[in-house]
């Protein structure tokens, strides 16, 4: 059985700890999308961590890790991961990386970098990870496949017409230092060196893994409102979030994913720029991000303070929606304890009218939150493990998400642990 775990809405869901979770019953787990330009926070017995790369799944000795050909593989990051896994005494894990995988080069950072810059004050927020000019070349047909590493009179040929290419923007648009394509073919070389051990058919490998009847966890990055089709375009990612993507960076049929298990935050929080709705500033924003998450809320890749923001109704109604979710897992509900009142914006007033149903961008941009007030349960949740055992204020606000958003929330997270886990009938 195939299951897809994606977030609902910016990123920042708390996706990693769920898979870790749903990981310890599961054979394989697949990173579908996106790149090192985001991070899954995880705590369990070897520590913290915060994995770009690697799937969250890593941690048991029993599950196989891959690298779906959809994700930005940048070789020398995933090798640090797995260092700074087996340094903390975790088990060297086995992982593949797909034959048809893409790398992001050292080239699409700097050109990331370059961009942001000239684009000064209305730049898109970007991690600077080469994650927009990487996909650009995929799609421009100007990438290096993995498979590609492995013919070096075919690889030579293809640098020097990618070299000729590139040089035109960096010498000519950001007035920098040309790329040597001697250099970019070394830098390939050593790439090939790297991933070598790891490099797999993963369609086929799949295709035999679903025959045997395995159980398959197909892992987003980011959430909905960060898709390049469905989300706030153009202040979102440049691969799909959606987990009906998840069939094709992974290399399955569509059918075969069975159960999608969205996570949404029990508030809101965003990294990067765009429009966000229930955002909230000042102490009352501080107050949120100081509590929120396990040490507070900043980005698991760049460390910047998140932006804070009530839970938004419309938005994750939307998310959950464009995702086909079968099942949302609630987290960082314990959070919420120290507030007497807890607000949930319920709709957007746009140009004097009500609406309910998440719109485009630039409506988006014009939309006020409609509030409503929950009472708090003032009080620590966390180490409760039976629903009933909840405040019935904390009930009730569940209730009212599960009932907005129209989807069974059969999970609620009440801490950062793996088992701080509640399974809602």
């Amino acid at each position: 059985m195939v299951r897809a775990i994606v977030g609902a809405n910016w990123g920042d869901e708390g996706k990693g700890k769920i898979t870790d979770m749903l990981a310890k019953d599961s054979d394989i787990i697949i990173r579908f999308q996106g790149g090192s330009n985001a991070g899954h926070t995880i705590i369990n017995n070897y520590g913290k961590f915060a994995l770009h790369l690697l799937p969250s799944g890593v941690f048991y000795h029993h599950t196989t890790s891959i690298i779906g050909n959809g994700v930005a593989l940048n070789i020398p990051y995933l090798l640090q991961e797995i260092k700074e896994l087996e340094s903390k005494k975790v088990p060297t894990p086995k992982i593949l990386v797909s034959d048809r995988a893409q790398i992001l080069m050292p080239y699409h950072i700097l050109q990331d970098t370059y961009e942001e810059a000239r684009l000064a004050g209305k730049s898109f927020g970007s991690t600077k990870s080469g994650i927009a000019p990487f996909y650009s070349d995929k799609y421009a047909k100007i990438g290096f496949q993995v498979s590609e590493l492995f013919d070096e009179v075919y690889l030579k040929e293809k640098v020097e017409q990618v070299c000729e290419i590139k040089n035109v923007l960096f010498e000519h648009l950001y007035h920098k230092e040309a790329l040597k394509p001697e250099e970019v073919f070394q830098t390939l070389l050593e790439y090939r060196d790297m991933v070598k051990p790891y490099v797999c058919d993963v369609s086929f490998y799949l295709q035999q893994a679903i025959k045997e009847g395995k159980r398959i966890l197909l892992e987003g990055q980011l959430g909905s409102l960060k898709d390049p089709d469905h989300g706030i375009y153009p202040m979102v990612t440049s691969s799909s979030t959606l987990a009906a993507y998840g069939a094709i960076g992974a290399g399955i049929p569509p059918y075969e994913i069975k159960n999608i298990t969205t996570v949404v935050k029990a508030y809101s929080s965003a990294v990067g720029a765009g429009a966000f709705v229930s955002e909230i500033f000042g102490q009352e924003a501080e107050e949120l991000r100081k509590r929120g998450g396990d040490g507070g809320e900043y980005g698991a890749t760049t460390g910047r303070p998140r932006r804070m923001g009530w839970f938004d109704a419309v938005a994750t109604k939307y998310g959950c929606r464009i995702q086909g979710t079968t099942e949302v897992a609630l987290t960082v509900l314990d959070v919420l304890g120290y507030l007497d009142e807890i607000p949930m914006c319920v709709g957007y007033e746009i140009d004097g009218k009500v609406v309910t149903e998440f719109p485009t961008t630039r409506l988006l941009e014009k939309a006020k939150p409609i509030l409503k007030k929950y009472p708090g349960w003032k009080s620590d949740i966390r180490g409760i493990r039976d629903y009933q055992a909840l405040p019935k204020e904390c009930r009730d606000y569940i209730d009212a998400i599960e009932k907005a958003i129209e989807v069974p929330i059969t999970l609620v997270s009440n801490g950062p642990g793996r088992e701080d886990i509640i399974i809602r009938k």
